[in-house]
C-alpha cells in the first residue's frame, strides 16, 4: 500500500504528451533510477494526494521488473500535471442557443463539452474558456492564449491562429477545428512547433453537398429575385423568366473532388447534365464510367467550358485566389460559380467586377474572407448573387457529428491514444493531410475589425 507520501519520479518522451511512471517504492530516489536515454525531462514530485493513489492503482500496468515499473501514465493526471486549458472559440447563439440544445456549435451549447466533461470526471484536468471574443488585442481569447493548451474554434466563426498568436501561445499542443477547414492556423507554424492540428473531417460533407446544389438551383433559376418579388408584393413575371433556365444539358465542374466534390458530382448526376472535374488526385475509372464525368488536368481547362464552376478545395497558399482576374475572364460569358469552399480562393474584387460587367451572371456560396464578413463587404451589395452566412456544414445534423468529432479527439490526446488518420492535418511536425500544403493563408484576417 503506497503511503500518503512517496517519491514519484516521472519522465516525459521530448515532443509528446505522454510520462512514464517508472518508480513508486519509498526507497527509490533520482540518482539509482534507470532510464531510458531516449527520454529527458524528469522531475520527482512528492506529497502526492490521497485521492490520487488510485491512478497509481489503476491496473494499467502489470510489469515483471519491479525495479524498474514502467507505466504509461497520462499527462493530464490531476495528481501530476493539473488542469489543461481549453479556449473554446464559437458563435454567439442567442435565444436560439438558448432554447435549442441540438445547436451544438455556439457558446451556449459549447459543443457539448462541460456535460462530456461531467460525465467522465475530467473536471480537475480540463478547464475550458468558451467565448465568442476573437478580435484584436484586448479579446478574451487573446488573453487567453499564452495558457492554452487546446484552442477548438470552427470555420464558421473563426479564432485565426497567425503567426503572432502561436508565438503567444506557448502552451500551444493541439488546434482543433469543430467541423472541417484549417486554413484558419497557420499550418507552417503548427510544423515549426510541433502543434498538432486536427479536424472532424467527414463531419460536413452531405451538408455541404446539398447546400451547393441548392445554390445551383437558387442562380441558374432566378430565385432570389423572384423570392424578392414576393415579398415586395410585385408580379413581373417576364423580369424573372428573362433570367431562369433548366439546368438540364448544362456544363457543371467541380474544382476538387473529395468528400464533398464527389457528393455534389453524385446529386448533379439525375439533373441529366454534362459533369466535369479537375483534382490532383484523379477519380477511379470506375467511378468517373459510373458518373459519366470527364476530368481535366487543370482548373483552366474546366473553367472555360462549364455553364457552372462549383468550388470544393480546401484553402491553403496554391489555392489562396485560385480564382483571380485571369482565371475568371476564361470563363464563359455568363456562367455561374457557387464556392462553398473558403472565400479567399476568390479574388474580391475580382469577381465583383466580374459580375458587374455580366461576364460572370450569379455567384454564390457561403463563404467570405474573412469571417464574419464586413457590414460593407462588397459582394453583400454585389448584383446576381445569392450569397448565404457560412452555415452550409453547420446544420443540426453536422453539428452532433462534429461535436462528437471534438470530445473524440480531445479525449484521444488526454489519453495519448492515436488520432484517426482522416481527422489529423499537421502532426509531429508536418502536414500529414494530402489536401493541403504547408504554408499560412491566415495574412489579411486583422482587416476585419
Amino acid at each position: 500500500m503506497i503511503s500518503y507520501s512517496v517519491l514519484v519520479i516521472v519522465i516525459q518522451i521530448v515532443s509528446s504528451n505522454a510520462h512514464y511512471l517508472i518508480g513508486i517504492n519509498t526507497d527509490l530516489t533520482l540518482e539509482s533510477a534507470n532510464y531510458c536515454t531516449n527520454f529527458s525531462i524528469h522531475r520527482d514530485l512528492s506529497s502526492i494526494p490521497r485521492q490520487c493513489h488510485r491512478h497509481l492503482h489503476c491496473g494499467s500496468y502489470n510489469c515483471e521488473e519491479q525495479s524498474f515499473r514502467c507505466v504509461k501514465i497520462r499527462e493530464a493526471l490531476c495528481c501530476l500535471s493539473g488542469q489543461h486549458t481549453v479556449l473554446v472559440v464559437l458563435y454567439e447563439g442567442g435565444e436560439a442557443g438558448k432554447k435549442n440544445k441540438k445547436i451544438l456549435g455556439c457558446v451556449e451549447n459549447a459543443l457539448g463539452l462541460p456535460e462530456w466533461i461531467k460525465k467522465n470526471k475530467l473536471e480537475n484536468r480540463l478547464k475550458l474558456v468558451v467565448t465568442s471574443d476573437k478580435q484584436g488585442e484586448n479579446s478574451l481569447a487573446e488573453k487567453v492564449l499564452p495558457e492554452a493548451s487546446v484552442v477548438i474554434s470552427q470555420p464558421f466563426w473563426p479564432c485565426y491562429l497567425d503567426q503572432a498568436r502561436i508565438d503567444k501561445a506557448k502552451k500551444l499542443k493541439l488546434a482543433i477545428t469543430a467541423g472541417v477547414g484549417s486554413d484558419h492556423v497557420n499550418l507552417e507554424a503548427a510544423c515549426k512547433r510541433g502543434i498538432t492540428v486536427a479536424e472532424v473531417s467527414g463531419s460536413n460533407v452531405v451538408s455541404v453537398a446539398e447546400h451547393v446544389v441548392m445554390q445551383i438551383l437558387a442562380l441558374v433559376r432566378n430565385f432570389i429575385p423572384a423570392y424578392k418579388q414576393v415579398v415586395n408584393g410585385e408580379w413581373d413575371i417576364a423580369r424573372i423568366a428573362d433570367k431562369a433556365y433548366d439546368l438540364e444539358n448544362k456544363h457543371v465542374g467541380t474544382v476538387a473532388a473529395g468528400r464533398i466534390g464527389l457528393r455534389v458530382l453524385q446529386r448533379l448526376k439525375p439533373f441529366n447534365v454534362h459533369l466535369h472535374y479537375y483534382d490532383k488526385f484523379r477519380l477511379d475509372k470506375s467511378i468517373e464510367k459510373d458518373l459519366n464525368v470527364t476530368y481535366h488536368p487543370n482548373v483552366e481547362s474546366l473553367a472555360k467550358v462549364c455553364d457552372v464552376v462549383t468550388i470544393n478545395c480546401p484553402l491553403h497558399p496554391e489555392t489562396e485566389h485560385l480564382f483571380d482576374k485571369k482565371m475568371i475572364s476564361l470563363m464563359k460569358k455568363g456562367s455561374y460559380i457557387v464556392n462553398t469552399a473558403r472565400g479567399k480562393i476568390m479574388d474580391r474584387d475580382a469577381l465583383v467586377e466580374a459580375v458587374k460587367s455580366n461576364h460572370i451572371e450569379g455567384y454564390a456560396g457561403d463563404v467570405w474572407y474573412p469571417q464574419p464578413a464586413a457590414k460593407d463587404h462588397p459582394w453583400r451589395s454585389m448584383p446576381r448573387h445569392a450569397m448565404t452566412p457560412h452555415y452550409s456544414g453547420t446544420t443540426l445534423d453536422a453539428q452532433a457529428r462534429y461535436a462528437a468529432g471534438v470530445q473524440e479527439i480531445l479525449g484521444n490526446w488526454l489519453n495519448n491514444q492515436a488520432q484517426r488518420e482522416e481527422y489529423l492535418i499537421v502532426d509531429q511536425g508536418k502536414v500529414v493531410s494530402r489536401a493541403y500544403t504547408e504554408g499560412d493563408a491566415t495574412k489579411g484576417h486583422a482587416s476585419n475589425k
